[in-house]
């Protein structure tokens, strides 16, 4: 069949018989290098049409008893556009192919590329890798367009709409505050985050101390209530955990009288050891990522958000390098877990397992096809590298590291638990030693070695020192985007496709930002989950939310008719709490204005709290104030300020704590925090530096020139390990120079 197509340059005369159409027109140039002449490939742009904006609240939606009537239109003057052309291109070719993402929204954007076209008999294929072998499988196996999956589709769209449309009319806009919306997920996922703010401001610290000694045999050893091992020891670090190790501690001592008595007794009576335990234990590989897991290791290893991360992988993933990366599965095919296979009795025979472990999905997940992987193992990221931008090779790495990884055999630890112990009071140390690396060659989640020296039980020790360390409880801190993803995730909000936009759109509505790379409510946030949790309490809890996520994949799998449910849902549960909502808001108050009248009314202008004074050690009080220059609205002042202690603390949000004015602040010289190693890049001196990270005081090695600090010595930073060296991921282990 002859056809023409305009050209900006010239007119060319082709064959074309077949047309596939696709989403993005990312994926364009690599299909049509893969189906080659005979074929035309064409992008709708995404959604090429939506629901219209009329009807009672714009819902372009009528519910008449069971039936839900919907009226579309297309999706502004580009999608306009793009049904023109295609309604032209359609009349050309012989067949047409439905190539839309593998997804219920791949689905739904289907239906409505057939619906708008006028499609009789469309062919729908799916593919979850842009390779040859992947889309001529799918062209030779086509099916129909999933209609299980497309009333899901057409439903959630309903139902976001309903609650969206309606709740931000009705109830949102009436606030006069400055916020625009609310939503089904978006509500849900503000509640989580105003909940642990709620948390973080209620926080009252409490003062504890970590009681220790340290053997001349050569090691440390903290203060255990009992000789029996408490807890389940985990050595696996979770996808989202950083490079810092955390610092071993004590059974918690509440009091400066406690911990005195047991250093006494530490120093006062002899040391023998009472226990040795050695075991051997393995360690399994984690399993591929999911959308989820990918945005929290990105987050942690590359500082990537999960609007970035989702960006990033879309792009390797229209370049045919990976795998779709939409997904709650972590199952593998065996075709490319037999192709991992061979790479290792290739390149690492000592890593082949005996037996390969088996990961298992999440409860709910959709299981649409495969875990997050790339779409050929023997394409190794160095080789990649020079094909791609430096953020595409970075996440790249990651996701073919963590493949492999999954594939390979188990890591194996010796673990060692010394108990010693002086009069009646017990000491514990603990070290572990990676003697086989298994999967941790390409994907090391696993602590750093920490060895103990080769003891005897009953074996007499040597005391060099006991100590009692003064700590104080940190609030629990706030959410990274990626540390959101993984609660959404465990809570059952949203699916794979909606993490990154809720984030998104609750940043862009300004009801949250990002304060130090956390999730900080902002006043209006608050306010408006405030608002929500009394007039619509339901809808923000995760759990409700959750239960229709259930409701939307009952309908994908056809046992639940998507009509029935949403009208159903709305006229017993929706529109009655909707009319109650609206009732209600005559009477509601804000009171997480920090300055509200409304609070100040009810409260004593002051009240005593369980804290003590820094300078003089007595109870402080918790004073309350209107003034426009605090962001919050109290702060504490000592009891004795009247007979000269005059001492005030005010609350820093970003952290959480209370803090000295600045002027009162004790700065150190800085030729005290200079060290005698020096910078592998300048050669200037390294300084420590104190920072705060996920509510706990750090310290960091950094370059003391401040005019190199944030250009070429920006990557110089230096972190303490629990042998207490100082490493670096890009400069390793670090010695004294100077």
């Amino acid at each position: 069949m002859a056809v023409w197509i305009d050209s900006p340059r010239q007119c060319l005369q082709v064959v074309m018989t077949k047309l596939l159409l696709i989403e993005s027109p990312g994926k364009l140039k690599k299909l049509s290098q893969i189906l080659g002449a005979g074929w035309l490939v064409k992008a709708s742009m995404g959604h090429i049409r939506e629901l219209a904006d009329d009807g009672e609240d714009s819902l372009g939606f009528d519910l008449d008893g069971e039936n839900v009537r919907c009226r579309y239109e297309p999706r502004g003057d580009r999608a306009k556009k793009v049904i023109k052309e295609l309604q032209q291109v359609v009349k050309q070719v012989t067949e047409v192919y439905i190539a839309t993402d593998p997804d219920r929204e791949g689905e739904t954007i289907g239906w409505h590329i057939a619906q708008e076209l006028r499609l009789k008999q469309p062919k729908r294929i799916t593919y979850t890798e842009i390779t040859k072998p992947a889309v001529t499988t799918a062209i030779a196996h086509p099916k129909t367009l999933d209609q299980n999956l497309i009333a899901a589709g057409r439903a959630r769209d309903c139902l976001d709409k309903l609650v969206g449309y309606k709740g931000s009319k009705h109830l949102v806009w009436a606030l006069k505050n400055g916020a625009k919306s609310m939503g089904r997920v978006q509500s849900a996922t503000l509640h989580l985050l105003v909940q642990r703010e709620r948390e973080i401001l209620s926080f009252v610290p409490q003062d504890y101390w970590s009681v220790w000694v340290e053997y001349t045999e050569g090691f440390k050893a903290f203060y255990r209530r009992t000789n029996q091992a408490q807890g389940k020891e985990k050595s696996e670090e979770p996808d989202d955990a950083s490079n810092e190790t955390k610092t071993a501690e004590s059974d918690r001592v509440t009091s400066q009288e406690e911990a005195d008595r047991l250093v006494a007794i530490a120093k006062s009576n002899p040391h023998y050891i009472v226990k040795v335990e050695n075991k051997t234990t393995t360690q399994s590989p984690p399993a591929a990522f999911t959308t989820s897991t990918l945005q929290q290791a990105a987050g942690a290893k590359l500082r990537f958000s999960p609007e970035s991360t989702m960006k990033v992988a879309q792009s390797l993933y229209e370049a045919g390098y990976i795998t779709y990366m939409r997904t709650d599965s972590v199952t593998l095919s065996e075709q490319f877990c037999t192709a991992v296979r061979e790479y290792l009795q290739e390149h690492d025979p000592d890593n082949v397992p005996t037996k390969i472990a088996k990961h298992r999905s999440a409860q709910n997940a959709q299981e649409a096809h495969e875990a997050i992987r790339p779409t050929d193992v023997n394409l190794t990221p160095d080789r990649l590298q020079s094909q791609v931008g430096s953020d595409e090779a970075k996440l790249y790495e990651l996701i073919w590291n963590r493949a492999v990884a999954s594939q390979c055999a188990a890591a194996k630890l010796a673990k060692t638990r010394i108990v010693s112990q002086s009069a009646s009071v017990f000491w514990e140390a603990r070290g572990q030693i990676l003697v086989f690396p298994g999967y941790t060659k390409y994907w090391n989640n696993i602590s750093d070695d920490s060895q103990l020296p080769p003891v005897q039980e009953g074996q007499q020790l040597t005391l060099k020192e006991s100590r009692a360390d003064k700590k104080q409880t940190q609030p629990p801190p706030r959410y990274t985007e990626p540390k959101l993803v993984q609660l959404m995730e465990r809570k059952g909000i949203g699916r794979p496709s909606t993490y990154s936009p809720t984030i998104k759109t609750l940043k862009e509505r300004q009801y949250v930002e990002l304060t130090k790379g956390k999730l900080q409510p902002t006043q209006l946030g608050m306010e408006l989950d405030d608002f929500l949790e009394k007039v619509l309490p339901d809808l923000i809890m995760a759990e409700f939310t959750a239960q229709m996520e259930l409701k939307l994949d009952a309908i994908a799998s056809g046992s639940l008719n998507w009509e029935h449910y949403l009208t159903s849902w709305n006229r017993e549960y929706f529109t009655p709490a909707l009319n109650k909502a609206i009732g209600e808001i005559k009477n509601f108050q804000p009171t997480h204005t920090p300055n509200s009248e409304s609070k100040s009314r009810n409260r004593p202008s002051s009240e005593v709290i369980e804290r003590q004074c820094p300078n003089c050690g007595h109870q402080m009080t918790k004073v309350f104030s209107k003034s426009t220059k605090m962001k919050a609205d109290h702060f504490l002042s000592c009891d004795k300020r009247q007979s000269g202690c005059g001492c005030v603390m005010f609350l820093n949000a970003k952290s959480g704590q209370y803090e000295l004015p600045y002027s009162e602040r004790k700065t150190v010289p800085q030729a005290e925090l200079q060290t005698n190693y020096a910078c592998p890049v300048c050669k200037s001196p390294l300084e420590r530096h104190n920072y705060t990270k996920e509510g706990q005081n750090k310290v960091m090695l950094r370059c003391s020139n401040p005019k190199t600090r944030q250009s070429k010595c920006k990557e110089v930073a230096f972190f303490e390990t629990k042998t207490g060296k100082w490493w670096s991921p890009k400069f390793g282990e670090i010695k004294p120079t100077l």
